[in-house]
């Protein structure tokens, strides 16, 4: 899957390495990490997964790459999968599922810890690591935006991409979007709707992932990364309506309603999950709009149009 066409420069081609050593990348079995590793993987680079159960993981194992068991919650599992690794991508992420969730801002905060000193302790020569565009008063983004300062802590070299909305068949923000299109020709909607964003596809995001190694002015920089359209969700609807070939759904504002109601009723009329939607609906009351994007030309991509990626998001999640 390619989301974005080269248009190579200099700086794109000023690599650290274009051939790179070990690769781990730690998260192989959510929806980004486990396709960059498939990415990695058919380009013949060695790739390790860390994974906590390995049965989950098989698919990425018959393409090739490496599984070992670990958990970045414990350290002493850390140092086996580090062994021998020059770049090493952290794309873990606590989404809140279950009761306790205030707790995921101490469970990312522990295992960017224990990864970032395990793979400083290893001699690592790079992490790579995504997080979000935006802050604002969202829980979720804010803990992202702490993992890369922790991760930088470490003293090895961080590359910290910050994305905006990623459009994809396993991104749970445009699966939101488009169950809400799809199930409902009227709706009422939040503010949240109204919110800019400058959505990706996620095959650009797989594209600048993996070339990451490749570009020595990437470490230590921070990267964010966009489609070449800004818009808001609620023109995502409209977008993704005449994608499917329906009409744009009518939306009835209602800007008191909260997140928390938000996410109730995202979970009553779509699969995903309510506990899920709590924090994704606080991160889409914060604008994802690129600020700078001078880092993301270094790296000699244009991003695929925002109807392309849509249609590929569809076909990819069998829809």
């Amino acid at each position: 899957m390619s989301g974005a066409t080269e248009t190579r420069s200099s700086s794109a081609t000023d690599a650290a390495g274009a051939e790179t050593g070990r690769i781990l990348v730690a998260g192989a079995t959510g929806y980004v990490g486990r396709l960059l590793s498939l990415r990695l993987a058919a380009s013949e680079r060695p790739v390790r997964c860390l994974v906590r159960d390995r049965e989950r993981a098989r698919d990425l194992e018959q393409a090739g790459c490496e599984l070992v068991e670990g958990n970045v919650l414990e350290p002493e599992t850390l140092g086996p999968a580090l062994d021998g690794v020059e770049v090493a991508y952290y794309l873990v992420h606590s989404m809140g599922r279950g009761a306790e969730d205030d707790d995921f801002v101490t469970r990312d905060r522990k295992g960017a810890e224990h990864f970032g000193s395990a793979a400083a302790a290893a001699g690592v020569g790079q992490i790579i690591y995504m997080g979000g565009l935006g802050l604002g008063d969202s829980k979720h983004l804010k803990s992202r935006h702490e993992t890369a300062k922790q991760l930088e802590r470490s003293g090895v070299p961080l590359t910290y991409f910050r994305a905006a909305a990623v459009i994809g068949g396993g991104s749970e923000s445009f699966l939101t979007v488009m169950y809400l299109v799809k199930r409902l020709p009227a709706m009422v909607t939040p503010k949240w709707t109204t919110t800019k964003t400058q959505p990706i596809a996620i095959g650009c995001v797989l594209d600048f992932l993996a070339r990451a190694p490749e570009i020595g002015a990437a470490r230590g920089a921070e990267i964010e990364i966009g489609g070449p359209t800004v818009t808001t969700y609620g023109g995502m609807m409209d977008d993704l309506a005449g994608v499917m070939g329906k009409r744009k759904p009518l939306r009835i504002s209602v800007p008191m309603l909260s997140p928390g109601l938000s996410a109730r009723w995202i979970g009553l009329v779509t699969p995903v999950d309510a506990d899920v939607a709590k924090p994704l609906i606080a991160g889409l009351t914060v604008e994802t709009v690129v600020g700078d994007p001078e880092p993301m030309r270094m790296f000699g991509l244009s991003p695929r149009p925002l109807e392309q990626a849509m249609r590929e998001a569809l076909e990819e999640a069998h829809l």
